[in-house]
């Protein structure tokens, strides 16, 4: 066989296998790609209170109440000696979790947690009407964070014409109404409906490097990037109570579910960072259900790039009998946590509208 030919051989040749390595790399990151974003949990401190407030304040539906068994969520929560007792509910087409830590009580929300404080998370309730979704809370005298419902300018034309209202539930976590006009948002949003509250659109984190957060939801866990908008005005600054504020935001979605949300903050400087001491029992504690294939190759992928776990190891979900579901609690770059769900075999992708016990 003569030089030329073996040269083209050889051109063939390394060909080909970089095409194998292409489609090897497509498949595993296929296989690691969030399929869904499912329920968002809260840690809470009194579950029957915070109940209260969720279904006669909030039109949310219980869906199920649990508890779990002493310590049968140690290695997914990485603590010791747990003891919870959890509710499901459900707005529309989309779920949280509230979940009481009843042998070991965690700490409150810190009292000067401020919106662009990096463990700052919420989620966006839609509606259909904000002047009478804010009536009814104002009824309730729910405690402010914003000002008042806040109109996004018209000369933002990603954001322009997006009402948005935050507030606290009684333990102080962060909870947004929100109102899209017609060609933004979700196309189910517009539905013709005579309910005022609709669903949950997303669950907003802030992050301290939008690129760097996009590196792990996006490249890493395979969400698509859907949308985004550089915010700032007196609206905005009336909107999160933050004196100076300019936001890089940024949405993701999977296949399924509500989105996430990411908030860099520009300005003004000084957010500060999770402290490392906090646990999966404190009430700043957030987690957001992603559903995964191929868990225990992708947990091992997430440990050599030094991603942080709250878990101990893959485990059996606590109190999940049925078909053998398995999860992980990890953090992402800020600190918050992300239940990797990987079903069994009988139930698919719902088991991420399944209760979960260990929450």
């Amino acid at each position: 066989m003569n030089e030329p030919t073996l040269a083209r051989q050889r051109t063939q040749w390394g060909a080909t296998l970089t095409l194998l390595l292409v489609f090897l790399a497509a498949s595993l990151s296929l296989r690691a790609a969030v399929r869904e974003v499912g329920a968002i949990g809260l840690t809470v401190g009194d579950l029957d209170r915070e109940l209260e407030f969720y279904t006669r304040i909030l039109p949310f539906e219980k869906v199920s109440e649990s508890r779990t068994a002493p310590g049968a969520a140690d290695e997914l929560l990485g603590l010791s000696s747990t003891q919870t007792h959890s509710a499901k509910l459900k707005l529309g087409d989309e779920q949280i979790t509230l979940t009481e830590h009843l042998a070991k009580k965690g700490r409150p929300i810190p009292a000067d947690s401020r919106s662009f404080d990096h463990w700052f998370q919420h989620i966006a309730i839609v509606v259909r009407d904000m002047d009478a979704a804010y009536a009814h809370l104002r009824r309730h005298k729910v405690k402010h964070v914003s000002t008042a419902p806040q109109t996004l300018p018209a000369w933002n034309k990603d954001a322009g014409g997006i009402k948005a209202f935050y507030f606290l539930d009684p333990e102080d976590h962060v909870l947004e109404i929100i109102w899209f006009p017609p060609g933004k948002g979700d196309s189910k949003w517009q539905r013709s409906t005579t309910n005022v509250f609709l669903g949950i659109d997303h669950t907003a984190i802030v992050v301290s490097d939008t690129d760097g957060s996009l590196a792990f939801y996006r490249d890493l866990l395979g969400m698509r990037v859907v949308g985004g908008a550089e915010n700032y005005g007196v609206e905005q600054e009336h909107l999160n109570q933050v004196f100076g504020a300019r936001l890089r935001i940024t949405a993701l979605r999977a296949e399924r579910g509500p989105g996430i949300e990411f908030l860099e903050y520009l300005a003004p400087p000084g957010g500060r960072a999770l402290p490392a001491n906090v646990k999966a029992n404190d009430l700043v504690f957030w987690h957001t259900r992603l559903l995964v294939d191929g868990l225990d190759d992708f947990a091992r992928q997430l440990r050599q790039g030094e991603t942080k776990f709250v878990s101990t190891r893959v485990v059996p979900v606590p109190g999940d009998h049925s078909d053998a579901s398995r999860s992980v609690i990890v953090r992402d770059s800020d600190g918050h946590a992300l239940q990797l769900v990987e079903p069994g075999s009988s139930r698919g992708h719902e088991v991420l509208t399944s209760t979960v016990n260990a929450e």
